[in-house]
């Protein structure tokens, strides 16, 4: 597979979706962390483990290649059990998060592109496997 395969067709809007994501993640979490950690220690977390992993994503779809591809599909499968989790604990339990976090209510504060972005990246890296020429 070469290296710009994961972002040609659908993999670039992919890519720009996880930029995006990034970018707001680790804004949103920085600025929380650094100035109300006290109030929402564990969204705030959250929300800097959320940005983490978009961060990595972009990296690893950017990067391209059949290891990169594959980091990524786990990857978003790690992100897809988290939002799952974290969006059922918020609405199951909200006294927990004073408040919110990136994947809250699975991500309804970001138009649910949270739960939605997962499940994408993952057909798509599946996908993308299929149609790489044989080595």
């Amino acid at each position: 597979m070469t290296a710009d395969r994961l972002v040609k067709g659908p993999g670039m809007l992919l890519v720009w979706l996880y930029g995006v994501m990034s970018v707001g993640a680790v804004s949103r979490s920085a600025y929380q962390i650094a100035t109300e950690f006290g109030r929402a220690p564990l969204a705030y977390s959250l929300s800097a483990v959320a940005a983490v992993v978009y961060v990595f994503i972009t990296y690893t779809l950017v990067r391209g290649g059949e290891t990169a591809r594959r980091a990524a599909l786990v990857c978003c499968a790690a992100e897809l059990v988290g939002v799952l989790t974290i969006g059922t604990w918020t609405v199951l339990d909200p006294a927990a998060f004073p408040d919110s976090t990136v994947w809250s209510e699975f991500g309804y504060g970001y138009v649910f592109i949270p739960v939605l972005l997962p499940v994408t990246g993952i057909l798509w890296l599946r996908r993308a496997r299929r149609v790489a020429p044989a080595a």
